[in-house]
């Protein structure tokens, strides 16, 4: 697959993957919806690897990445299963709009890909700006929604993180051998968290949450974290992080739309400061240079 269309594919899946994770745990609970979901994966992973006589490395780096991934992944969705239970699918999305920002934060200091320039700083400045004004929004819905979205920036800092440290391994493991190692690493732990929380078969299995979860286990893990993977391996961080200025409006539209959830004016208002900051943040230094040549 080529980048543009492995790109084009993941923000379409990313938009659609916090309204799932909602429908998901609704009449199950958060720490069974993420468990099903991850162990759908695996076994779908194994037979495509199967199918497809794709190798599974077990050298140092793979083994490395296995372990940084999944131990990302687990807090990553972890954060967010638990906090979908609080705050909007819509809200989901755009927090983790900052990514972006945090990921081009820690690729410039650890990875040496950018320098932090003025407009790069701008950019992280209305992110943030952005941030308290989604965090507002929190406010205005309650102490529990707080807590979820403070659980969702820690979800964010956790997955940019991880991309960062797998940029940094630079193990070219096959991008479906890294998903099952993933999730191989990650599920023993989903699976303490539902048996120290639950550890019940839910009596009712509604449908919706049966189609939801089937479709994050399919989609949303296997396709999406294999295209992940593969970007991974052939694109910056940073511009990886940038799937991100897409995703929030859709997801916010897709929220509305199918789930009728509210969306306050300080949600709007932050997902325009993230979505600016973004765009100062990945082309400031275009504007200008293209503005002091004209002028010039």
């Amino acid at each position: 697959m080529s980048l543009p269309a492995a790109f084009v594919s993941v923000i379409l899946l990313w938009s659609t993957t916090p309204l799932a994770i909602q429908w998901s745990a609704a009449g199950v609970g958060f720490s069974f919806a993420v468990f099903f979901r991850m162990a759908i994966s695996v076994l779908l992973c194994i037979v495509l690897l199967a199918v497809f006589r794709i190798a599974f490395p077990l050298h140092r780096k793979a083994r490395l990445s296995y372990l940084v991934s999944g131990v990302s992944m687990f807090g990553t969705m972890a954060l967010t299963y638990w906090s979908a239970q609080y705050v909007t699918s819509g809200m989901i999305s755009v927090l983790y709009g900052v990514s972006p920002l945090i990921t081009s934060l820690g690729a410039a200091w650890w990875l040496k890909e950018e320098a932090i320039t003025l407009s790069k700083l701008a950019g992280m400045l209305l992110g943030l700006a952005g941030l308290v004004l989604v965090f507002c929004g929190g406010l205005n819905l309650g102490g529990k929604a707080i807590m979820g979205v403070a659980a969702l920036f820690m979800a964010v800092v956790l997955q940019s993180l991880g991309l960062i440290w797998l940029k940094k391994i630079r193990d070219d493991s096959p991008p479906l051998a890294m998903t099952l190692g993933t999730l191989v690493v990650a599920l023993p732990l989903f699976f303490l968290v539902w048996w120290a929380m639950d550890g019940e078969w839910p009596t009712l299995l509604p449908e919706r949450a049966v189609v939801a979860t089937l479709y994050l286990g399919v989609f949303g893990s296997v396709l999406g974290f294999t295209l992940y993977y593969y970007m991974i391996k052939h694109m910056e961080a940073g511009k990886i992080a940038l799937i991100t200025l897409v995703t929030p409006v859709l997801a916010l539209l897709l929220g509305h739309g199918l789930n009728n959830e509210t969306v306050l004016p300080h949600v709007w208002l932050g997902t325009a400061s993230i979505l600016l900051g973004l765009c100062l943040h990945r082309w400031g230094e275009h504007w200008l240079g293209r503005a002091s040549g004209r002028y010039s």
